[in-house]
């Protein structure tokens, strides 16, 4: 996705939740400075595979959940799936966060020779700060929601989940299956079941793009406000 697409949706999230554009864009510049360009050839061959787009949410501990996640080509995973997925024995090739919750992750993962997907925006600048210098930089994928900059790139999406999904996309998945997605989860604060509504929504414009029908919006189309899209 070109940024000249985002844009019009990144800023209908901008007016929604309130976020500052330059706190988004300190951010990204901050991040550009501690990393380098990221070679994709380092990413996994996502191109006219499966791969599974891992949730961190409740279900993804279920073994219908685990079991598919497994028998993807490929597997991208948001924030603490990573965790529970490796508990149980499954190989995360390329992991997604905004280091809001497990940065030991991120090190160890990079260190390891697995691409992490480091995102910054306006709220997360003290983090990117005090993780980024610690991992492994050659497995660093600098994003931004932002304006894209130097090696910070910007695939689409806003949250961890949909981020990884827009990212296997542009990687040339074949198809994209998601597990461990809890749309509706009611243990969430008010200001996360906003983003998951916007989650919801970049799903349904991913899936129009892709001409593809994803399994996780399957009963919930028909409600989702697709105002902030641009739709064909």
């Amino acid at each position: 996705m070109e940024f000249d697409e985002w844009k019009p949706v990144y800023e209908a999230i901008l007016a929604d939740f309130g976020y500052d554009r330059a706190g988004d864009e300190r951010a990204r510049d901050v991040l550009a400075s501690l990393t380098d360009g990221f070679d994709r050839e380092r990413l996994p061959a996502a191109r006219d595979a499966t791969v599974a787009v891992a949730g961190a949410g409740p279900s993804l501990d279920d073994d219908t959940s685990l079991e598919r996640a497994r028998g993807a080509d490929v597997v991208f995973a948001a924030s603490t799936a990573a965790d529970v997925l490796a508990d149980h024995g499954i190989r995360v090739d390329c992991m997604v966060t905004d280091l809001d919750k497990n940065p030991d992750t991120v090190r160890r993962l990079t260190d390891a020779g697995v691409p992490v997907a480091v995102h910054a925006h306006g709220d997360n600048l003290p983090a990117v700060r005090a993780v980024v210098p610690d991992c492994t930089d050659e497995f660093v994928l600098p994003t931004t929601q932002a304006a894209p900059r130097g090696p910070v790139e910007n695939f689409g999406g806003f949250t961890d989940g949909d981020r990884a999904a827009f990212l296997a996309d542009h990687l040339g998945a074949a198809r994209l299956v998601f597990v461990g997605w809890d749309l509706d989860d009611p243990t969430v604060e008010p200001t996360k079941a906003r983003k998951l509504e916007w989650a919801e929504r970049l799903l349904y414009w991913l899936e129009s793009r892709r001409n593809e029908r994803f399994a996780v919006l399957d009963g919930r189309r028909d409600a989702i406000d697709t105002s902030a899209l641009p739709l064909e």
